[in-house]
């Protein structure tokens, strides 16, 4: 046994960087955004959980999140989602993927995944990610937003924070203020998705890379929902 142990760690430190390198499949990236596209039409139909047209009129931005307990380790959250923003002429960006983890705005009741969408009201904060990772809540301040099933008609200008964020998750109401993780870039998935070098700055602020057919449907919605 004792001769077998360092063949195990020489296999493993040979292996290791293998999986690191591995690429995901371009199906997988797809269905990715196919589900983001999913999250933001269910938030959209259901009165509950509907973002206000107040808010999304304001938007500068969006990210849609879906996170989901991960491995052997309970209560490790990761996952993915994409970023989008609203370029200078008024149309919306190509569909930006990005890694998302470690939220603690709490899981559905009965679930174990997490969906969030955050609206951007500012232009500095989807800019945090050029420097890789960004924490939500903490680098950008991030609030609880509005949702369209108030009773009342809420002042859009109280709530004055870059991030406003929108949740199935039970016990939270509009203006609580949150820390709700960090989002970081996926340059490699990106680079697999649209077969290009380009990374997320020039993606998100540039027409330099046309939509493929597989983001249209999102970025037609969110231009529907956000013109």
């Amino acid at each position: 046994m004792k001769k077998l142990l360092p063949l195990l760690l020489a296999a493993l430190c040979v292996l290791a960087p293998v999986r690191a390198v591995a690429k995901t499949p371009r199906a997988d990236l797809v269905t990715n955004i196919e589900s983001c596209e999913a999250v933001l039409q269910e938030f959209q139909r259901d009165p509950r959980y509907a973002i206000p047209a107040g808010v999304l009129a304001r938007a500068k931005g969006l990210i849609i999140t879906n996170q989901f307990k991960a491995g052997l380790i309970f209560g490790v959250k990761a996952g993915y989602g994409v970023i989008m923003v609203k370029q200078a002429s008024g149309r919306w960006s190509l569909p930006v993927l990005i890694n998302a983890g470690e939220t603690s705005i709490g899981f559905q009741i009965g679930a174990n995944a997490l969906e969030t969408i955050y609206v951007i009201t500012d232009d500095q904060t989807p800019r945090l990610l050029f420097k890789g990772r960004f924490r939500l809540g903490v680098d950008a301040k991030a609030v609880i937003g509005p949702k369209a099933a108030e009773a009342h008609n809420p002042d859009y200008k109280v709530i004055d924070a870059p991030l406003l964020a929108y949740t199935k998750s039970t016990g939270v109401f509009a203006g609580a203020t949150i820390k709700a993780g960090f989002v970081t870039r996926d340059d490699e998935s990106n680079h697999t998705l649209y077969n290009t070098n380009y990374s997320a700055p020039e993606l998100l602020y540039s027409d330099w890379v046309k939509p493929t057919a597989e983001v249209q449907p999102l970025m037609n919605l969110v231009q529907k929902l956000a013109p």
